[in-house]
């Protein structure tokens, strides 16, 4: 049978990659959080286990079981077998795993930032799959606000950047402000 991935950041936007068989699902029993690392300018969007918690995410078929471009994308992170952990409408149910940076690579301070045309292309993604409620519980279940957000818009350092609307663009500066975040 298929593996799956689960994806919880930037796989969650379609416009990312071309994996077939995309659909909404969720992750238990792990959070999601803006890590550092050391030699990265920018911070990575991880996940940690933490009992009772659930994130929303998309999970996508690996065809082939060819896992070498999603590996390849996700360079800093150690894919993990999700274990039953990943809530989903397939049955009977597929092998699937997750990405996660090594904890062993985090480091707790450095003047890392979060990429706002990252972000945006993580927002747009979740609008697409779970309107305004699910971009509310992204930010909601999402930890780490008070890295600093470098405003890249005009000229994207994200290699997957996407263009929003000025509706998603308004939306995602509205969260920032809401969780007062510092945009520089």
């Amino acid at each position: 049978m298929t593996p799956y991935f689960f994806g919880y950041g930037s796989l969650v936007n379609r416009n990312t990659h071309a994996y077939p068989d995309a659909r909404p699902a969720q992750l238990r029993g792990w959070h999601r959080l803006w890590v550092r690392i050391e030699g990265a300018a920018h911070v990575f969007l991880s996940v940690l286990p933490e009992e009772g918690t659930v994130i929303d995410g998309l999970i996508a078929a690996v065809p082939g079981a060819d896992w070498v471009a999603l590996d390849t994308r996700e360079t800093n992170y150690d894919r993990i077998g999700s274990n039953g952990a990943v809530v989903h409408d397939i049955i009977p149910a597929p092998d699937m795993a997750h990405y996660s940076v090594p904890t062993d690579t985090h480091v707790t301070s450095g003047d890392h930032t979060i990429l706002l045309s990252y972000l945006d292309v993580v927002v747009q993604g979740f609008l697409r799959e779970y309107g305004i409620d699910g971009v509310q519980r992204f930010f909601d279940t999402t930890r780490g606000w008070d890295t600093p957000i470098l405003n890249d818009r005009a000229a994207p350092k994200y290699p997957r950047a996407q263009e929003l609307t000025a509706q998603e663009t308004a939306l995602v500066d509205q969260h920032l402000t809401r969780l007062s975040a510092q945009v520089q």
